[in-house]
């Protein structure tokens, strides 16, 4: 089969299986994704990067490209929680035969939903400075029946709420053993002593939540890695984490500018010179994303790793859906206030909260503070900032 026609099977698939409007309710809108997830999982339609043996698609290169694009194109659910772009290459990489046959299939079909639980209130950037605890009783750290007692919060976990398993953060080493002392452990979300409180947004959705741990036990067996070892797995998942959809992003923002520009039709603006000229940089920076996606997409290939670079698509990314967004709140003149709720909103308020939900874009997976740091030491090899840690052990 050659690209053409496999671009024409994937679209025809999408099209033909689309699952329709989004639900507004939150429980029917996560059958709603479940559903898609495993009718795309049994097509055989799941995982484009993953290797097949573990039901993924292994595509080459330019495969991958198509199905990024076709999949942003086609307007169909993404993945729920965060665990098929940040913990799944880490599991592929550094977990057991055991773990990959236990957790991937049902993760990849979205029978399994993970959250990410890192950061927490004293340890965000900075994030060796983790304090959630994990003692291990019954046991060496290899002893299948050993388990680790956890103790601790984490704060900003994305889809925590609907998770079965957290991929977590813990520390196994004494307090002040920095990354050196820190594991990583899956833990059951809805094992005894697990608390998940939604935390809501400057838009009114709780994306996030907080996470409490009492006194919880988790399998020694449930470790990815070694004791201790944890901190070598977490930046591969955190570069994974700044790779996540590079490509998937570059096409779904082309389509959004089209959007955009549509919306300057509607306003009647486009004759204006200073409008003309935002939009034909906007046009730029989407067909730059493209590449940049391309490059992320060849570095993980051929490395098994997307790399420091990964900072750059990150960065980039950023910082134009933030200026995107207020762009078109400008366009919205006095409307630009209105959010969903409100009848009178524009298009059902979806600019104002896209420009209220980047705002915690050059936060999230390390601010922008922490990208800008980790190109200058790592990619330009600069000398490090001397008023914080190294952009090797941070977020």
């Amino acid at each position: 089969m050659n690209d053409a026609r496999f671009r024409a099977e994937l679209r025809d698939f999408l099209t033909g299986h689309h699952p329709g409007r989004r639900p507004k309710d939150r429980a029917e809108r996560l059958t709603w994704q479940k559903k898609w997830l495993a009718a795309l999982y049994d097509a055989g339609f799941a995982g484009p990067s993953w290797p097949r043996r573990f039901g993924g698609m292994e595509l080459d290169f330019a495969r991958q490209v198509i199905y990024q694009e076709e999949y942003a194109r086609a307007r169909v659910p993404g993945p729920l929680g965060t665990g098929l772009g940040i913990a799944a290459p880490t599991l592929i990489k550094y977990g057991t035969p055991e773990q990959k046959e236990r957790f991937l299939r049902p993760m990849l079909r979205g029978d399994s939903v993970w959250a990410q639980g890192y950061s927490e209130p004293e340890a965000g950037s900075d994030l060796p400075a983790l304090r959630t605890t994990a003692r291990r009783e019954g046991g060496g750290p290899d002893d299948p029946d050993a388990v680790y007692v956890v103790n601790g919060q984490k704060v900003w976990n994305s889809s925590a709420d609907i998770a079965d398993i957290l991929f977590t953060l813990v520390r196994t080493g004494p307090p002040d053993s920095r990354q050196d002392g820190i594991s990583y452990l899956l833990i059951d979300a809805r094992a005894p002593g697990v608390s998940v409180r939604p935390l809501r947004d400057l838009t009114g959705d709780a994306h996030f939540c907080e996470i409490f741990f009492d006194d919880v036990r988790v399998p020694v067996a449930d470790r990815i890695g070694p004791e201790n070892g944890g901190w070598p797995l977490v930046r591969t998942s955190l570069g994974h984490e700044r790779a996540a959809g590079a490509m998937n992003q570059a096409a779904l923002y082309r389509r959004v500018l089209d959007e955009l520009i549509e919306l300057a039709r509607e306003r009647g603006a486009t004759s204006d010179p200073l409008v003309r000229d935002r939009l034909a940089d906007f046009e730029i920076r989407v067909r730059i994303m493209r590449l940049t996606g391309m490059r992320t997409i060849a570095d993980i290939m051929a490395k098994g790793e997307p790399g420091p670079a990964s900072s750059t698509s990150r960065l980039f990314i950023v910082t134009f859906e933030q200026e995107l967004h207020e762009f078109a709140v400008e366009l919205l003149g006095a409307y630009g206030i209105l959010g969903r709720r409100d009848p009178h909103a524009v298009q059902r308020g979806r600019w104002v909260w896209g420009f209220l939900r980047t705002r915690a874009s050059t936060i999230g997976a390390g601010t922008a503070e922490i990208q800008r740091n980790t190109i200058a030491e790592q990619v330009l090899g600069l000398p490090r900032d001397p008023a914080m840690p190294t952009a090797e052990r941070t977020r």
